[in-house]
């Protein structure tokens, strides 16, 4: 709760960074008694320290030289609109019915604590782990790693035969190990007109009317066009979704010159992320012989989807009998459409897997995590490190 309380929003939204989590988490943790604790800054001008930090806390374990890493993420997403939080405001956690309410309470603080209390439930027991294990808790997960994981990834940290778990998915019973994602595609549509008087439309050009008939026409075409399911994924289908809208004009009376409007793409890894492209472009020049507007697509973000991690890594295995062993459930292996950090050491054929238990109430409003899942994932973490 006292890590929930502390906002940590990435400058693309207005945030100061995760500077503050940081030092209290760095505060938390000195108390645990870890062998080593590091921190990565990545510079960043954009916040006020200029810098975006990651961590990493270190126990080494009886067979050094090999790493099970935990990797969690500080930052997380605004709120939103704040109206809609009916249990308590997004930065006062309660506990409420067995669920701690606030914003980031599941994604991602939820994993972050039950990885620090796996350990200090070892070190209080007097237990040390079979491997090294160490906990990393990164930046910009939420906007795309460039401050976090991957900053981590260019400072050579990681070796091929590193154990990667990243609790950043799941479900609600923990039974669901995600080891492929999709490729990820969001843009953002400019559509330039000439603002006018309200009562006077002909002298100008309704750049919002143009740009949600481009919305809505990009919206068909993409889904006739890609709407292949594949049953290994969830959702199935490729999720192709206009989200955020940007503020045009200040007045009801005045016909806006310019309206913007973004897209959330995850696509299938069947699909090639340049043909998709080339139609949005393409449907953008149609729409400027049509009506004389401007159209101008600008990508803010595209990758493609790794090679899925193999189904017989170790690292999938341990947790399958951790899962067996500590729920006594039958664990399934998937894909998902969300993006975490485990894409990147796909990139660099890393195996990692995703997993951890929640109700997927991440970004939403009264985002909750349950206690008993947050103890169940620590009983978990510890099993792999012993085990």
């Amino acid at each position: 709760m006292e890590l929930i309380r502390i906002p940590a929003v990435a400058p693309e939204n207005g945030g100061e960074g995760e500077t503050k989590k940081a030092e209290k988490l760095m505060q938390i943790l000195a108390t645990i008694g870890f062998d080593k604790i590091e921190r990565y800054d990545a510079e960043d001008i954009r916040v006020p320290t200029q810098k975006r930090p990651n961590i990493v806390a270190y126990w080494y374990g009886g067979n050094a030289p090999e790493r099970l890493w935990i990797i969690t993420h500080m930052d997380i997403v605004p709120p939103g609109e704040e109206t809609l939080w009916t249990v308590t405001k997004p930065f006062e956690p309660i506990v409420k019915e067995g669920r701690i309410y606030g914003r980031g309470s599941e994604d991602n603080t939820h994993s972050m604590v039950a990885s620090i209390f796996a350990l200090k439930a070892l070190k209080d027991l007097g237990m040390k782990p079979k491997r090294t294990v160490a906990l990393a808790f990164v930046a910009d997960e939420e906007q795309g790693s460039k401050y976090g994981i991957q900053h981590l990834i260019e400072q050579e940290l990681f070796r091929k035969d590193d154990l990667i778990i990243v609790p950043d998915g799941g479900n609600e019973n923990g039974s669901f190990i995600e080891i492929a994602e999709k490729s990820g595609l969001w843009f953002r549509i400019r559509t330039v007109g000439k603002q006018t008087h309200a009562s006077r439309p002909h002298a100008g050009l309704n750049a919002h009317r143009i740009g949600m008939e481009y919305t809505l026409a990009l919206d068909k075409l993409l889904h006739e066009k890609y709407s292949l399911k594949d049953a290994y994924f969830d959702p199935p289908e490729s999720t192709i979704e206009p989200t955020k809208k940007d503020k045009n004009v200040d007045a009801v009376n005045i016909i806006p010159g310019e309206d913007v409007v973004y897209f959330d793409c995850r696509i299938l890894p069947d699909y090639n992320l340049d043909e998709i492209v080339s139609d949005i472009e393409k449907l953008a020049k149609e729409f400027k012989e049509k009506t004389g507007a401007e159209v101008k697509i600008e990508l803010l973000q595209r990758s493609v989807a790794p090679k899925p991690t193999d189904a017989n890594a170790k690292i999938v295995h341990m947790l399958e009998d951790a899962i067996r062993k500590v729920r006594g459930i039958e664990p399934k292996v998937g894909g998902i459409g969300g993006g975490t950090c485990a894409a990147f050491f796909r990139r660099i054929d890393v195996p990692a897997v995703v997993w951890s238990t929640i109700d997927e109430t991440g970004h939403q409003p009264n985002e909750y995590t349950k206690t008993e899942n947050i103890i169940s994932d620590t009983k978990i973490f510890a099993s792999l490190a012993i085990s």
